[in-house]
């Protein structure tokens, strides 16, 4: 195997190891596995049907033995089957011959070797592997990624919860927050997000050459295919989609990828504001020995995590939104074009993991600086004149929006020039009291008790 200094991909070089545990899932290798599953779960459900005569139950030796070409397939497996395939330019049809060669050393299975890829296109294989990759790698892998992102998000929120922070809109200084109630809002945005992803359906088919049963029922035409395709697609753990071409139309899968890409887009929003964060100083990142920021400028301790992160959730969100678009288009009762594409699917959620891994990297390193924070709130009293204008108009003062817009737009107002305007104003005692003693730190309504209760 070439080294990953020679890869195409960076996914299959420079963050190869990153990568690993989507490999187990989308790898030329695991796909092919994934095709043997399907093949020799299809062949068992056909051999325990009594209403078809001409194929006998296996013993439970022979089950066994099935079972163990599943679970023992090999790299080297894989190499044979490629093999056969660069004789016969068809992927599937090289498995049915690779197994017919397995099955055929077994005595007992010789005689069901007519009856692997039984009336079966070879979408009836694909689509259904396909299925479990991504019903698999969203359980095990993608979503387990984000509930970390989610839990991380909740625990900087809560810790944060009080800590008063000047917030920007239009990059300008606006009404204060607190650092945990931002952080507080990415977390219920991805938790909603990953919640889309989890509910997603995933469909499979196992219903012939254009999706009609038309060989199934020529070779047995007393037999409820529909309900025993039914029947073997629920039990993978899938739900059975009756109407179909040659493919099962890929609608669940675009509306799977289009989840992926709508947390894609959160956590983009996410590494972009850390981003700005940590360049106003609201963030510090814990430094590691030996570790350089610039090649020439040493005191350099750049976001490159969350940088790392933005960029590959562009490029995944590129190819979800292309396979999101693409593969429920296919001209009449098939063609190809869907198959290539479909071949990126791990490409998308591969720069979609490796974009979690370089978040929850970042977020581990980040230390907030109170006092900076304060530094920004207390240079900023300006940000007081919404809550002035609006307890003047809570008492009728006059004009009180233009007032305060004459006072303070586009200037900077410190703690006495702000309390000069509140001591002249007709308002009763006890709102002025509580307007001299609110500050920008202070002014920060419910924020902390939002993120706590997150």
């Amino acid at each position: 195997m070439p080294s990953p200094l020679a890869a195409l991909s960076p996914l299959d070089g420079r963050y190869a190891r990153t990568l690993d545990p989507l490999r187990v899932y989308f790898s030329e290798q695991a796909l092919i596995g994934y095709r043997i599953r399907i093949e020799l779960d299809w062949l068992r459900a056909l051999a325990q049907e009594r209403s078809i005569r001409e194929l006998k139950a296996f013993s439970p030796r022979t089950l066994g033995a099935l079972r163990k070409l599943v679970k023992d397939f090999s790299e080297r497996d894989a190499e044979h089957i490629k093999n056969i395939e660069a004789e016969t330019n068809h992927d599937v049809k090289a498995i049915e011959y690779w197994l017919r060669a397995k099955v055929g050393s077994n005595k007992e299975a010789q005689a069901a070797l007519e009856f692997i890829h039984f009336a079966c296109t070879s979408e009836d294989i694909n689509n259904l592997s396909y299925a479990l990759m991504l019903a698999e790698s969203r359980e095990r892998l993608m979503l387990p990624r984000l509930d970390a992102l989610v839990d991380t998000l909740r625990a900087l929120a809560r810790r944060h919860a009080a800590a008063p922070m000047l917030a920007r809109t239009h990059g300008q200084p606006a009404t204060p927050t607190t650092l945990g109630k931002e952080m507080a809002n990415f977390a219920h945005r991805l938790a909603r997000a990953r919640s889309r992803i989890a509910a997603v359906p995933i469909l499979g088919k196992l219903n012939g050459a254009v999706g009609n049963y038309n060989a199934h029922l020529v070779a047995y035409p007393d037999f409820d295919w529909q309900r025993f395709a039914r029947r073997f697609v629920e039990r993978l753990g899938l739900e059975f989609n009756p109407y179909t071409t040659q493919i099962e139309p890929h609608d669940w899968m675009a509306e799977l990828l289009d989840a992926y890409a709508r947390a894609n887009s959160v956590l983009l929003d996410l590494d972009r504001d850390v981003w700005g964060y940590i360049s106003l100083g609201y963030f510090t990142q814990k430094v590691k020995a030996g570790e350089v920021g610039s090649s020439t400028m040493p005191h350099k301790v750049n976001p490159i995590d969350f940088e790392n992160s933005e960029g590959n959730l562009g490029i995944a969100n590129a190819l979800l939104r292309h396979l999101s678009e693409k593969l429920p288009v296919s001209r009449w009762q098939r063609d190809l074009s869907d198959s290539t594409v479909l071949r990126n699917v791990g490409v998308s959620l591969g720069h979609s993991f490796l974009a979690y891994e370089s978040c929850l990297k970042g977020l581990a390193k980040l230390e907030a600086d109170s006092a900076r924070m304060l530094e920004d709130l207390d240079a900023n009293w300006e940000v007081l004149a919404e809550a002035v204008q609006t307890v003047m108009r809570r008492h009728g003062l006059p004009d009180p929006y233009e007032q305060l817009k004459a006072l303070t737009r586009g200037k900077r107002m410190d703690r006495e020039a702000m309390h000069a305007f509140i001591r002249g104003l007709a308002l009763p005692e006890a709102d002025k009291a509580r307007l001299l003693k609110l500050t920008p730190a202070t002014y920060i309504g419910k924020a902390a008790d939002l993120a706590r209760k997150l």
